[in-house]
C-alpha cells in the first residue's frame, strides 16, 4: 500500500468514525503530508486513460451537451457530474426568444413553472411542486442566482438579464448549496466582467405589440479591472381585451438593469461587485369567467352548472377590479470576494436583496358590482445572505467546505375587497342572510339603496423574521482511477418568528351611514339587529389576531447527508448511484392563525449512466429514481374555512414517486444537430387527508406520466458569407393525473366546452442569419406554432359564494423578428 493509499484509508476511517465536517482538519493536514512526501512506488501521477483525447473528441461533438458547470459547488464538465443536471444554455434560450423560466416550459422535462403572475410564480420538479405563496414557509426548490439564494415569490422569477447558462439540479442538493433544496436547485450563472470589450444590442418585434430590448457593454478599466452593463426592456400590448372597456391583459411591461465591477486584486485575490435593479408595473391576470351573466335586472343562479361553462379561451371576458395591477420593485448588491491559497481556494458571498410587490386581481370574473370580489397579495420583503466556502483538491480527494447564514425580514398583507352589494350574494347564497343583509336593511331605514355599492376590505397582515445557520461539507474520494465516492453532511438550524394580525374590516362609507342610522335611534326600534352584526369582519376573523398581532415562535435543527458511488467504465461511460437527505424549515400558515408545520423531509435514490459515443457522435445520459417526501407542504383552497370568502390553507402530506429520465444529443452531420428528452413520473400520495376528511392515500398528486422534448437544429454554411440556421424544437406534457380533490383544486374537469388536465402540446420554430465577417444578425422566430391553446387551471374562490368560477388560460402563437448588433 502506498503512502497516498494509507493517507486515503485514514481519512476514510476518519470519516466513519467522527462525520465528514470534523474529518476536514485531520484529512487536510494528512493530505498535504500525502502530497509533501516521496512515494517511491508512485512518484508519477498516473494519467487518467485518454483524458486529451476524450476532451478533444467531446469538444468535437460541438459541444453535446459537455459544458462546464458549477453543479457541486466545483468546476466540472457536466458528464462527469455524478447528479441528474440538465444545462440550459443561452443559444436554447434566444432559439426560443425566452425571456424567464416559463416561457421554456416544456423543454426541462420535469420542470413546469407558472409565470402567468411573476410576484407569485408556482414551480413544480419531478412532482414536488411550490404552491404556496404565504411568507410562513419556505421552498422546497431553491433558485439561485450566481449563488444567491432568491427565495420564492417576488424575486424567484426574474427576467433573464446577460445569462451564461441555467443549471436544473434534481434531487436533494443540500451540501452543495447554501440553502437547503429538499427538491432540487435551479441555478441561474450570470456573465462575468471580462477583460476585452463587448458591445452589443438586440431588438425584438413581435405581434401583440412585443417589443423587446436588451444590451450588453463590457469595458476593461485596467489591466486587473474591468465593467459590465446589462439591461433589459419587455413590452408588450396583451394577446386578451376587456369586451366592456377594452382593458389589454396578459401585457409585459417589465425591464431591468445590472452593473458589475471587478478587479483582479493582487495576492490571487478576485473581488466583484454586482448591483441589479428590476420594475414590474403591468395588469393583474385576468379572470375569465366560465358562466354567462343575465343582464340586469336579472340575476345570476346559484351554485354554478359545470355543464353549462363557458369555453374560456373563446369566452369574453369582463373584469373590473379597482385598481388593476401587478407590480414589483427589486434591488439587490451581491459582493464575491475569491482568494487562491496554496493548499485551496476560500470564496465569499455577501448579498442584499429588497423587493416590493402587490398584486390586485379581479376574483370573480365578471363586471357586476353585485358579484364583485378581488384579492390582492402585497409583500416587502428584505433578505441577507452570508456564505464562506473553502475548496480543495489533490490526488486523493476533492473537497468543500461551507458555512452560511440567511436572515429574511419579511411584510405580507393578504387583502380581499368586496362591496355591500356582493356581501348581501354572499349572505343569500350561504343562507346566513336569505335575501341579504344591507339592502334589506336600507329598506326598512326607508331607502332600498341606501346601504349598497359601499366598499367593504379586510386584511390578514403578517409579519416574518427567519434566521438560518448552516455548516456544510462535500469530498470525492478517488478510490481508484475509475472510482470515486462522494460524501456530504449538512447541520441546518432555523428560527422563526411570525406573526398573524386581521384588524376589524374597513368600510368608512358603511360605517357613516351606519353611525347616522344610530344617531337616529334606528337601531333601538324593535326587530332591528344591533349595530354590531353590520360591522363584523366575514373572513379574516381569528378573536386571538383582531385587536393586537399574535406571535409565535419556533426552531428547527437537521443533519442531512448525502452519499454518491461513481464509477469510470471507460473514459465515456460513467455510471453512478446516489442516496441523499433533503430538508425544508417547519413553517405557518400566513392565513390561519396559530397554525404550526414541522419540517419537510425527503430521502432520494438515484442511479444513472453518463455516455458519450465519440465514433458517432452521439451523447446519451439515463437516471432512475425513487423519493419518499414526508410533510409536503402544499396550498390548497378550502371553501368557507375561516369565514365567508374561501382560503387558501397549507395542508401538509406524504408523498412518494418513482421515474425515469432520458437525455439524447446526436451530431448527425456537421449541418444537422438532433436532441431529446423524456421523463416518467410516477407521483402519489402515500397519507393526506384533505380538510374535508377524504383520504387520497394511493391517488396520483396531479404530476402527469410522461413529459417529452425533441429538437433539431440545420446550419447551411456559405449562405451570404454566412451561416442560416434553422430550429424546430417540440415540448409534450401529459394530461393531469387526476385524484377525488383535483376538481375542488381547478386541475381536471370535463365540461361539454372544454376538458381541464389535458396533455399539452407546443411547437417553436426559429430561423436566422448570422457571419463572424458581419457585426449583425437576423431571425425570425414563430412560438407555439400551431396555436394550440389549453385551459390551464380554474380559480374556485367565488364559485362557493358568488356561483362565479373562473379559469385562466395558455397564450397564443406568437412571432416576431430579431436583429442583433455586435460593435
Amino acid at each position: 500500500m502506498s503512502i497516498r493509499q494509507r493517507k486515503l484509508a485514514e481519512c476514510l476511517r476518519s470519516m466513519l468514525g467522527n462525520g465528514v465536517a470534523l474529518s476536514f482538519l485531520f484529512c487536510g493536514h494528512a493530505m498535504a503530508q500525502a502530497q509533501s512526501t516521496p512515494d517511491t512506488q508512485s512518484q508519477a501521477k498516473p494519467a487518467k486513460p485518454a483524458q486529451g483525447k476524450v476532451s478533444a473528441e467531446k469538444k468535437d461533438a460541438v459541444d453535446l451537451g459537455n459544458v462546464t458547470v458549477t453543479a457541486q459547488s466545483r468546476t466540472q464538465e457536466v458528464q462527469d457530474v455524478p447528479i441528474p443536471v440538465q444545462i440550459v444554455t443561452t443559444k436554447q434560450i434566444d432559439a426560443l426568444a425566452a425571456t424567464d423560466f416559463s416561457k421554456m416550459n416544456g423543454y426541462v422535462p420535469g420542470l413546469f413553472v407558472d409565470g402567468s403572475q411573476p410576484t407569485q410564480p408556482v414551480y413544480s420538479l419531478r412532482g414536488i411542486s411550490v404552491t404556496d405563496f404565504g411568507i410562513g414557509t419556505d421552498s422546497p426548490i431553491g433558485i439561485y442566482e450566481d449563488g444567491v439564494y432568491t427565495g420564492k415569490t417576488g424575486g424567484a422569477l426574474l427576467t433573464f438579464n446577460d445569462i451564461q447558462r441555467v443549471e436544473v439540479l434534481k434531487g436533494p442538493q443540500g451540501t452543495l448549496f447554501g440553502r437547503n433544496s429538499a427538491g432540487g436547485a435551479i441555478s441561474v450563472v450570470t456573465n462575468e466582467p471580462e477583460d476585452d470589450w463587448e458591445k452589443k444590442l438586440r431588438v425584438r418585434l413581435g405581434n401583440y405589440g412585443t417589443r423587446y430590448v436588451d444590451g450588453v457593454l463590457n469595458a476593461p478599466v485596467s489591466s486587473t479591472a474591468a465593467l459590465r452593463f446589462s439591461f433589459v426592456d419587455t413590452q408588450s400590448n396583451g394577446w386578451l381585451h376587456d369586451a366592456a372597456n377594452g382593458q389589454h391583459y396578459n401585457k409585459n411591461d417589465d425591464w431591468g438593469i445590472r452593473s458589475q465591477f471587478r478587479w483582479n486584486a493582487p495576492g490571487d485575490t478576485k473581488v466583484r461587485v454586482a448591483w441589479e435593479h428590476e420594475k414590474l408595473n403591468q395588469p393583474a391576470r385576468p379572470a375569465i369567467g366560465l358562466v354567462s351573466v343575465p343582464p340586469a335586472p336579472g340575476v345570476l343562479g346559484f351554485p354554478p352548472d359545470p355543464q353549462t361553462y363557458l369555453n374560456p379561451i373563446h369566452a369574453p371576458i369582463y373584469n373590473d377590479v379597482v385598481g388593476n395591477g401587478e407590480k414589483r420593485t427589486f434591488d439587490a448588491v451581491t459582493l464575491f470576494v475569491d482568494h487562491s491559497f496554496s493548499f485551496g481556494d476560500l470564496s465569499s458571498i455577501t448579498a442584499y436583496r429588497h423587493f416590493k410587490t402587490s398584486n390586485l386581481e379581479d376574483s370573480d370574473g365578471t363586471n357586476q358590482r353585485y358579484l364583485y370580489l378581488d384579492t390582492n397579495n402585497i409583500e416587502n420583503n428584505s433578505s441577507w445572505y452570508q456564505e464562506f466556502k473553502l475548496s480543495g483538491k489533490n490526488d486523493l480527494l476533492d473537497w468543500v467546505a461551507g458555512t452560511s447564514y440567511y436572515y429574511d425580514n419579511a411584510r405580507q398583507t393578504s387583502q380581499v375587497d368586496l362591496f355591500t352589494d356582493s356581501l348581501d350574494t354572499v349572505f343569500n347564497n350561504t343562507q346566513q342572510a336569505p335575501g341579504g343583509l344591507y339592502g334589506p336593511l336600507g329598506a326598512a331605514a326607508g331607502s332600498p339603496g341606501l346601504l349598497l355599492n359601499d366598499p367593504w376590505q379586510e386584511s390578514m397582515i403578517n409579519h416574518g423574521r427567519s434566521k438560518a445557520y448552516a455548516l456544510f461539507g462535500d469530498v470525492i474520494w478517488h478510490l481508484n482511477e475509475r472510482l470515486n465516492l462522494t460524501t456530504g453532511l449538512r447541520f441546518t438550524r432555523d428560527e422563526k418568528d411570525f406573526s398573524w394580525f386581521n384588524p376589524m374590516r374597513t368600510a368608512p362609507q358603511l360605517d357613516a351611514t351606519l353611525s347616522a342610522l344610530q344617531a337616529m335611534g334606528f337601531f333601538d326600534q324593535p326587530g332591528v339587529p344591533p349595530i354590531q352584526t353590520f360591522q363584523q369582519n366575514i373572513e379574516f376573523n381569528s378573536p386571538a389576531a383582531t385587536n393586537a398581532p399574535f406571535t409565535i415562535k419556533h426552531s428547527w435543527n437537521d443533519f442531512s447527508p448525502r452519499a454518491v458511488l461513481d464509477y469510470k467504465w471507460t473514459p465515456n461511460v460513467m455510471v453512478y448511484g446516489s442516496v441523499s437527505k433533503g430538508y425544508q424549515a417547519g413553517g405557518f400558515n400566513a392565513q390561519q392563525v396559530n397554525s404550526v408545520y414541522q419540517p419537510e423531509e425527503v430521502w432520494n435514490y438515484e442511479f444513472g449512466v453518463k455516455s458519450y459515443f465519440p465514433d458517432y457522435r452521439l451523447l446519451l445520459n439515463a437516471s432512475a429514481y425513487y423519493y419518499r417526501y414526508t410533510n409536503l407542504q402544499s396550498l390548497n383552497l378550502i371553501a368557507n374555512g375561516n369565514g365567508v370568502v374561501p382560503v387558501y390553507e397549507v395542508t401538509t402530506s406524504d408523498q412518494h414517486a418513482k421515474g425515469l429520465e432520458l437525455e439524447a444529443h446526436w451530431q448527425a452531420t456537421k449541418a444537422l444537430r438532433i436532441n431529446a428528452n423524456v421523463t416518467y413520473t410516477n407521483a402519489t400520495y402515500q397519507h393526506y387527508v384533505n380538510p374535508q376528511g377524504t383520504s387520497l392515500a394511493g391517488q396520483p398528486v396531479g404530476e402527469p406520466l410522461w413529459s417529452a422534448a425533441a429538437g433539431l437544429e440545420y446550419v447551411w454554411h456559405d449562405v451570404f458569407d454566412g451561416d442560416i440556421n434553422a430550429t424546430w424544437q417540440q415540448a409534450y406534457r401529459g394530461k393531469t393525473r387526476c385524484n377525488s380533490d383535483s376538481a375542488a383544486q381547478g386541475q381536471c374537469l370535463t365540461t361539454p366546452t372544454f376538458t381541464l388536465g389535458r396533455a399539452q402540446n407546443r411547437t417553436d420554430l426559429r430561423l436566422g442569419w448570422s457571419s463572424p465577417h458581419a457585426p449583425w444578425s437576423v431571425a425570425l422566430f414563430v412560438n407555439n406554432a400551431f396555436n394550440k391553446r389549453y385551459v390551464q387551471s380554474i380559480n374556485n374562490i367565488s364559485a362557493s359564494i358568488l356561483g362565479t368560477p373562473f379559469a385562466y388560460i395558455t397564450p397564443p402563437r406568437t412571432w416576431g423578428v430579431e436583429m442583433a448588433v455586435d460593435f
